[in-house]
């Protein structure tokens, strides 16, 4: 008789199938709050050296599984290696985050190329690679890319910024050449996660982390519009492919978002109202989250009823549990053991 494959419950739930333990893991569950990720870091050099060698980003990616058993890893990589394999010039520096050469004009942004060079990105597949044969069959293993929306408003600013103003503005008053940008992003990162699929992803996840700061028409616009271009484009290719979307701070346009868009999933951040979650999204699509990460660092009887509300909120649904946004560099270990013994002891 042959055996049944081995069942990865994360995939389970995003394929429509409620587990009574909801499956969990933690979004940059491989990073600085790990000693051996710091230890790792320190050997390396600098951060896009730990992104690009397939041997530092399989140890990454693999850490936290150690640690914590989670039931999914997330290969370890960056929101912004698109834009590098564009020819942009991508930095980080230590304590400031990222740093580009800015397209703040109309023809600045006539200068970006139109086609990545993949070649520099296959260290992120043999990454996948390695990962997926190291990692437990029952452990979904996820890719992901940034979403056009936000990846552009680092490659505008040159950086972060508070609010992200400079793409925003950008937008308004040059929404063509804006388009200019969000186009070549959509079908580089459509590229990008086939590949990723292709490598061994089980599934992906696109991050929208400045979703929330555009009004309603400009969400439509550059935040579901092109997610809904990246899904459509991924599945033609590989009909079935598993899509979580995380519109950071999108509130109340969730439902608009899901419905549009087309992803198995949406990650939401700890903000967001539970029972419109609960009627117009979770009826509809698995929901991930949405734990506070500063809940994660204080603790104690605190982190237990933050970890409790997330349970009581969505475990009756289709639930992902992680946090509603990265994990903290000051995160204690203990207190991540904490939140995974009481996720685990949960019998809904």
């Amino acid at each position: 008789m042959p055996q049944d494959p081995i069942k990865k419950p994360l995939i389970d739930v995003l394929s429509g199938h409620r587990q009574a333990v909801p499956p969990l893991w933690m979004m940059r569950q491989a990073g600085r709050y790990l000693p051996e990720y710091r230890e790792l870091r320190a050997k390396a050099g600098g951060f896009l050296d730990l992104c690009f060698t397939p041997e530092f980003a399989t140890e990454i990616t693999l850490q936290p599984i150690r640690r914590f058993n989670f039931d999914a890893a997330i290969i370890f990589s960056d929101i912004l290696v698109i834009p590098y394999a564009l020819g942009r010039s991508v930095r980080f520096e230590a304590g400031e985050g990222p740093r580009l050469d800015p397209l703040a004009t109309p023809g600045e942004i006539a200068t970006l190329a139109t086609e990545a060079n993949f070649d520099q990105l296959e260290p992120v597949f043999e990454a996948l690679r390695r990962v997926r044969r190291e990692l437990a069959p029952e452990i979904a293993l996820i890719g992901f890319c940034g979403a056009p929306w936000t990846v552009a408003t680092y490659m505008v600013a040159g950086q972060g910024t508070p609010d992200q103003a400079p793409a925003r503005m950008l937008a308004y008053r040059h929404p063509d050449a804006f388009a200019g940008i969000i186009d070549v992003l959509v079908e580089n990162s459509i590229h990008y996660l086939v590949g990723q699929l292709k490598a061994g992803a089980d599934c992906l996840q696109i991050f929208d982390t400045w979703a929330g700061v555009l009004p309603p028409r400009e969400f439509a616009r550059w935040s579901i519009e092109p997610t809904r271009r990246i899904v459509a484009g991924v599945r033609k290719q590989v009909p079935g492919a598993r899509i979580i979307g995380f519109p950071r701070g999108a509130a109340g346009m969730l439902p608009t978002y899901v419905e549009q868009t087309g992803v198995d999933a949406v990650s939401i951040d700890w903000t967001t109202e539970p029972s419109m979650v609960r009627e117009r999204v979770q009826s509809r699509v698995t929901v991930q989250g949405n734990l506070d990460p500063l809940a994660l660092i204080a603790g104690g009887a605190t982190l237990d009823r933050a970890v409790d509300d997330v349970l009581e909120n969505f475990g009756k649904g289709r639930l992902i549990f992680n946090l509603g946004h990265g994990i903290l560099q000051e995160t204690p270990i203990a207190h991540v053991e904490q939140m995974v013994a009481r996720v685990r002891a949960y019998r809904g």
